[in-house]
């Protein structure tokens, strides 16, 4: 599974590359196009993973006034 992250930033906020390196302490990578971050999961990772990454991405951005979408796909065609 891969997990795409898309982060909108507010002014009032956090510095985006105080949000950029608390992302990569949970993992996550930056990327160019359509999203801001990407995770890269093992090979037997679980629906429940992607929510209890979503519980840790929501406690990590708390307090710094961003917004944050994810979208987990397989990454199997």
């Amino acid at each position: 599974m891969i997990t795409y992250l898309t982060v909108t930033f507010s002014t009032e906020g956090s510095r985006p590359s105080e949000v950029m390196e608390a992302l990569h302490g949970l993992g996550f990578e930056p990327t160019t196009g359509s999203y801001d971050f990407i995770y890269r999961w093992g090979n037997k990772a679980t629906v429940e993973d992607a929510i209890y990454l979503a519980d840790k991405v929501h406690q990590t951005l708390k307090g710094k006034q961003v917004l944050f979408k994810l979208q987990t796909v397989s990454d199997y065609l």
